[in-house]
């Protein structure tokens, strides 16, 4: 077991990639850690193999504390194999030798030994015709399992993977993938940074959502993905971007909005017809009848894009005497939006006030191929 104490790591003041870690890594759990960029993911991980030294807190390894002074680290890694984003293979020796001489040097081991266990793992990674082949004369995914195989060639018991498949053409992520797979079935504790949300929420028992340098929340695959606690989490798990307005006249500044609009779209590669479908449910229901039929209306839009699900949220929040159905629009573009079968409605009564009742009428705007 892995116990992690109030880790922090500091590179200068400005720089604090982990500001408060802890948290206990069982046997056999595989965990992956997905997070944005530059929220310590990686440094959490060199952190545990003392790749990077932490500037405070405590990491304990089956009961030993790998951050105290005299603790004999060559011995620890021993127990950890670590695969980087890069492969670190070594350019001047074959594919053979890269798994066998970490063996001899490291654990002793005769060259015979050594040659059997590297034939032995390069069969289950696939590669056993790239015996004698340089890592220049393999492709990506192929350089990357022969990685696998020489970290699992040293017997550790745990295996800590930085974004395995970061480097690879996506052509060749899933090989790689079906191989760490392969692993997590073993019984190895293992910890994965990944930024691929389909493969985490497959292979992991636990799952760390990490930002702003701490564990902002963990939990079951389930739970991070299909019932996050946080709103920060939820965002980035459907990988929503949002876009909000404020309307409180008819004077309203559409034409600069969907400028707006257009950019995001072009950003997140969202067809055209969508936003301007989008853009028309706005304008009838905020502009052509909300903010048009009251003294002063208050209209909060916010407009949400999941790339995972591959849909379009539009949420309207107002307060207005009187709520507006918009079933009762007189516009027969809006009704016939409104008929499609990719474009779904839900209006809700958010509070029950004499003077001013709140409501909210929320759409999603999905696509499906012809």
């Amino acid at each position: 077991m892995i116990e992690i104490r109030h880790l922090r790591k500091e590179f200068d003041a400005n720089t604090i990639p982990l500001k408060d870690i802890s948290v206990n890594i069982n046997d056999g759990d595989v965990i992956s850690i997905i997070g944005p960029s530059g929220t310590g993911k990686s440094t959490l991980l060199r952190c545990i193999n003392m790749l990077t030294e932490p500037t405070s807190g405590q990491i304990i390894v089956d009961g030993q504390d790998i951050t105290a002074r005299g603790c004999n680290l060559n011995e620890v890694r021993k127990k950890m194999g670590m695969v980087f984003q890069s492969f670190n293979l070594f350019g001047h020796l074959t594919v053979i030798e890269n798994i066998m001489n970490p063996q001899i040097t490291l654990l002793g081991r005769s060259r015979q030994e050594a040659f059997d266990k590297a034939m032995y793992l390069l069969t289950q990674v696939g590669l056993a015709t790239k015996v004698f082949s340089y890592p220049d004369e393999l492709s990506g995914g192929q350089q990357q399992r022969i990685a696998i195989a020489r970290t699992l060639a040293m017997d550790p018991d745990i295996i800590l993977f930085d974004e395995p498949t970061s480097a690879l053409d996506p052509s060749m992520i899933g090989e790689v993938q079906s191989v760490i797979k392969l692993l997590a079935k073993t019984g190895r504790t293992m910890m994965i940074v990944t930024h691929e949300m389909d493969f985490a929420r497959k292979i992991s028992n636990r799952v760390f959502f990490m930002a702003d340098g701490v564990i902002y929340e963990e939990g079951t695959p389930k739970q991070i993905f299909d019932n996050p606690k946080h709103e920060l989490t939820r965002k980035f798990v459907q990988r929503l971007t949002t876009l909000s307005y404020r309307i409180d006249s008819t004077e309203f500044d559409f034409e600069a909005m969907n400028e707006e609009l257009q950019s995001y779209g072009e950003k997140l590669l969202i067809e055209a017809e969508r936003l301007t479908k989008l853009s028309l449910a706005i304008e009838e229901i905020c502009i052509n009848n909300i903010a048009n039929y009251s003294e002063n209306p208050f209209i909060m839009v916010k407009i949400e894009y999941s790339e995972k699900q591959d849909t379009l949220y539009l949420s309207i929040k107002y307060k207005a005497e009187e709520y507006f159905d918009p079933k009762t629009s007189e516009s027969k573009l809006f009704h016939l939006l409104l008929s499609e079968p990719t474009t779904s409605l839900k209006e809700t009564k958010l509070t029950d006030d004499p003077d001013g009742c709140e409501y909210k009428i929320d759409m999603s705007f999905n696509w499906v191929e012809e």
